[in-house]
């Protein structure tokens, strides 16, 4: 699995353990985010990420920000994109087992580093179940036209 990592300024420091535990657990990334605290704008992190997953460039992307809000609402405005904004194990868990979710986005003024390493390595280890929810993400997509 290859994975686009990508922060803002107020998710650099969260960023920083997310790629740690990837390090730990041998997951391979790239990180196209900032490099530092110095203020950016996070569109310009999120459509990079989003574009490389939709167009099958990488497997999974993942996008921090002060609250992952602003990077999960332009990460979804790119086709093909399901990014989910996630501050908690189950959801991390549920969203790639019901939604196939192609893009992660937490927030580092909400999520701890400790509970953002769980929840990033969940969702990266979990799988989509398809089955009853292959329709509905279908659906889902379908939307986009």
């Amino acid at each position: 699995m290859k994975v686009l990592i990508g922060s803002d300024h107020a998710g650099y420091a969260l960023k920083k353990e997310i790629t740690a535990m990837m390090d730990e657990a041998g997951i391979a990334y790239e990180d196209v985010g900032t490099d530092g605290e110095s203020s950016v704008d996070y569109p310009d992190f999120a459509q990079p990420v989003a574009e490389k997953v939709a167009a099958g460039e990488v497997d999974r992307g993942i996008l921090v920000c002060g609250t992952g809000i602003g990077m999960s609402i332009s990460a979804n405005k790119v086709s093909g994109i399901r990014c989910a904004l996630v501050h908690d194990i189950f959801s991390a868990k549920a969203t790639r087992e019901h939604n196939d979710s192609n893009i992660l986005a937490m927030g580092e003024r909400i999520v701890g580093p400790g509970l953002a390493r769980e929840i990033a390595s969940v969702w990266l280890q979990t799988d989509y179940e398809g089955g009853r929810h292959a329709r509905r993400v279908e659906k889902m997509m379908n939307l986009e036209q």
